[in-house]
């Protein structure tokens, strides 16, 4: 995979509480992919990107929210988000990698 597609797959990490949670617990990773993206191609950009193992990868959209000011309404874009599972002994650390 070309460096261009890696970085057009993995957008960011989403950072929440629940993300945090799942961290902590089980050594998954919460990403914010492109919609378009399929969980090879996002084993793939984890494993080059950060030079892990990749054991699992799961996804799900997110649908956007409908917004409303005043007598308009209007719909926020959806998005999608993959739970990655990391080999046992491997580790990311994002403290470091978006410093």
């Amino acid at each position: 995979m070309n460096d261009q597609r890696v970085f057009q797959v993995i957008r960011a990490p989403h950072i929440s509480e629940k993300a945090a949670i799942i961290g902590d617990a089980s050594n998954q990773h919460v990403f914010k992919v492109a919609v378009d993206a399929k969980k090879e191609e996002i084993k793939a950009a984890i494993e080059q990107l950060f030079k892990v193992k990749v054991s699992r990868v799961r996804t799900a959209n997110v649908k956007g929210k409908t917004k409303r000011q005043g007598a308009r309404l209007g719909n926020r874009s959806g998005w999608k988000k993959a739970y990655v599972s990391l080999e046992q002994g491997h580790e990311i650390d994002l403290a470091v990698v978006g410093g």
